[in-house]
């Protein structure tokens, strides 16, 4: 039996909670940002109406998951409360993993991300992939980039420094065009849960590799 994004209402109303940010959060005054804003809620509508083909993967999780319950208590209680609130009636169900075929050891136990919209993510869909990134606190996520891949990244719960260049609180978005080198940092004490969306050409969003940079 084929089931669709209709038979999933905790995943609709997620993804809906993030087309909202993405309609009405903020671009800071700046026309790129404002630009990709606009694609990724252009897409995300589209699939809204597409209703598409949910697949449900085994579930799996990694060391970081741990971390996973404090980071969405502590998101109950910021402005992406209700976004972090639908997330948690579907967290059960996700597949986590690492998207590295080489990952360091320090890593391993601190990082990892699920796909929840996109090529390979439970809601098949092939113009823009959408999805949840949890990093353990204290963490140093080292300096990659995205090969045709536009990404933001919306703070769901936690804090974060991108290189060194401002603290990102719940609700901030973070913006990083193709090619762009970024460094992540977490708060020492908590963990961060980010949502994450990549926007890019259909070849280029399913072929996408991840590589760290020495």
């Amino acid at each position: 039996m084929t089931c669709t994004l209709k038979d999933y209402p905790y995943l609709t109303y997620y993804l809906q909670d993030i087309l909202f940010w993405y309609r009405n959060g903020s671009a800071g005054g700046s026309k790129i940002i404002n630009s990709h804003m606009k694609h990724v809620r252009v897409a995300l509508k589209q699939a809204l109406k597409q209703c598409p083909e949910v697949v449900l993967p085994e579930a799996q999780s990694k060391p970081v998951c741990f971390h996973l319950d404090r980071a969405v208590d502590n998101g109950m209680h910021g402005p992406a409360a209700g976004s972090v609130r639908m997330f948690s009636r579907i967290a059960a169900s996700l597949s986590w993993g690492y998207g590295y075929e080489r990952m360091p050891k320090k890593l391993s136990d601190r990082y990892a991300y699920s796909e929840l919209m996109g090529p390979c993510g439970l809601v098949r869909f092939d113009k823009l992939i959408l999805g949840v990134v949890l990093l353990a606190p204290d963490t140093v996520y080292p300096a990659h980039s995205h090969a045709g891949i536009t990404e933001s990244y919306l703070c769901l719960s936690g804090t974060l420094s991108q290189n060194d260049a401002g603290v990102y609180a719940p609700g901030s978005l973070i913006y990083n065009p193709p090619e762009h080198s970024h460094r992540i940092t977490t708060g020492r004490t908590e963990p961060c849960l980010l949502s994450y969306a990549w926007a890019g050409s259909e070849e280029a969003l399913a072929n996408q590799t991840m590589t760290f940079k020495r």
